[in-house]
């Protein structure tokens, strides 16, 4: 028997009950698509070529497969005439494959690697020509029952329409995912016709024919029945989401992670957080985002894509596309976009925001700014309601804030503009030319007084009572 493996995912479908122009198996679930999960699943048994047969909207998924999973094969199945007929064109597809064929369903994105594997090897070891996973299951209404024999030996799936009395009484389901050698495979494909009520070439037949031709087939029951579930509608497609979600936390917390409510903490497949990570009620981490020991996430925190260092903190914030140094602090309330990067010890405050900025080492932007496009050197003071003003209308345009720079509340950096190191911004000023290291920049008009002005223009006024009572005799300002 040849060693070679392979695996056939079953893409084709649009999954009409999605209500949605994209297809089913693009719709996202925790950090990847339905057809992701199940790329990555069957990638764990080692394969020497996956094909995935497309069908409706098949540029969307070829493009997908094209920017995630370069190494995939797509076959495209112009008719929907069942899973048999899926399967048979992707083997004419590759008349060459031989040794083991893992069949899955593109919209069973639980699947576990581990399973996977030991469906393989099992399958293998037997020298089946068909091992079918299944699982037991407390509701298999609408779903494939495994009929056995009175020795337990696998017989044949019967779908549910198909089922009389005694077989809707099984609980053991077929998952739809098959482990097959290539040649029977290919012969008993052969055989199978469209005598059912959906008029389709069911591939589950293979396994009836395989028994009548006398070959050896073979069941693999799940430890986890949550593994085979797939979904048609929306509804589905958000309970599967809690399933995943609930292993992802499980997973994270028995590697030393600590969440305070799992319940309200989503986290993508995709990210890695490392032990001794605190993450608080509320919490959302997406993406490639990456969280480093001893930080401390939330509460109501969303991370996309972001890197968190040691010891960071982000509390009540939304950062996107950003880096938050070692010991580094942000928020709360804190909107941290693209390309932001946070140095060790720095922080960006309540109500702040940064977009396209590098800030220093031990640098701070404690409230009310915002800081675009710009550098601030190590230990600024970027101080309330400053804003660096990096756009004219038709471009960006860069600011320069030096080492040790102190910036007064309330000024406004207009950019182009360069900040020497040790320099400070007077509270209040609109710069709009260089300063240089060490200087004080002031910007703003002078002030003046205009004595009894409240008297004279506002009599009667509450203001002009409040005025009265603390000049004292009566008398209004100015008089």
């Amino acid at each position: 028997m040849s060693s070679e493996r392979s695996a056939i995912i079953l893409a084709a479908g649009l999954g009409t009950r999605m209500k949605s122009t994209k297809p089913k198996v693009l719709h996202e679930l925790l950090g990847r698509t339905l057809l992701g999960h199940v790329l990555r699943s069957t990638k764990g048994i080692g394969p020497d070529r996956r094909i995935v047969v497309v069908g409706a909207a098949a540029d969307q998924v070829t493009a997908h497969l094209e920017q995630h999973s370069p190494d995939v094969e797509t076959v495209f199945q112009a008719e929907q005439l069942g899973t048999g007929h899926a399967v048979r064109i992707a083997l004419e597809s590759v008349p060459e494959l031989e040794g083991t064929v893992v069949v899955a369903c593109g919209d069973a994105p639980l699947l576990r690697p581990d399973t996977l594997n030991r469906l393989v090897e099992t399958h293998e070891k037997a020298g089946n020509a068909a091992t079918v996973l299944t699982a037991v299951v407390d509701d298999p209404t609408g779903l494939g029952r495994i009929v056995r024999d009175t020795d337990g030996a696998v017989l044949r799936n019967v779908e549910h329409r198909d089922a009389d009395a005694d077989e809707l009484a099984i609980r053991e389901i077929n998952s739809g995912t098959y482990a097959f050698d290539a040649a029977a495979l290919r012969e008993q494909l052969g055989k199978i016709t469209t005598a059912n009520d959906q008029g389709e070439e069911y591939l589950t037949d293979v396994l009836e024919l395989a028994r009548e031709a006398g070959l050896p087939i073979g069941a693999v029951v799940v430890n986890d029945p949550t593994e085979v579930l797939a979904c048609n509608d929306r509804a589905q497609l958000a309970g599967l989401r809690k399933v995943l979600r609930d292993r992802i936390n499980t997973e994270l917390m028995k590697s030393g992670v600590t969440l305070e409510d799992p319940d309200t903490t989503w986290i993508d497949a995709t990210v890695k957080v490392a032990p001794d990570v605190l993450i608080r009620p509320g919490c959302q981490l997406k993406g490639a985002t990456a969280v480093d020991t001893g930080a401390e996430i939330g509460p109501d925190t969303t991370l996309t894509d972001t890197i968190v260092g040691e010891g960071a903190a982000v509390v009540r914030s939304h950062v996107d596309q950003a880096t938050v140094g070692e010991g580094a602090k942000v928020g709360p309330f804190a909107h941290l976009r693209p390309a932001s990067k946070l140095a060790e010890g720095a922080k960006v405050g309540a109500f702040a925001e940064t977009k396209n900025a590098e800030i220093g080492a031990g640098a701070k932007i404690p409230h009310l700014s915002y800081v675009g496009d710009a550098t601030v050197g190590a230990s600024a003071n970027i101080g309330c309601g400053v804003i660096v003003a990096n756009y004219d209308g038709l471009a960006k345009h860069h600011t320069d804030i030096g080492e040790g720079v102190f910036i007064g509340c309330d000024s406004v950096l207009i950019a182009p503009v360069s900040i020497g190191d040790g320099a400070y911004i007077a509270a209040g000023s609109a710069i709009g030319e260089d300063v240089a290291p060490g200087d004080l920049a002031v910007a703003r008009a002078r002030q003046s007084a205009k004595a009894g002005w409240v008297a004279a223009k506002r009599p009667g006024t509450v203001s002009d009572e409040a005025a009265k009572r603390a000049l004292g005799d009566g008398r209004a300002s100015g008089e």
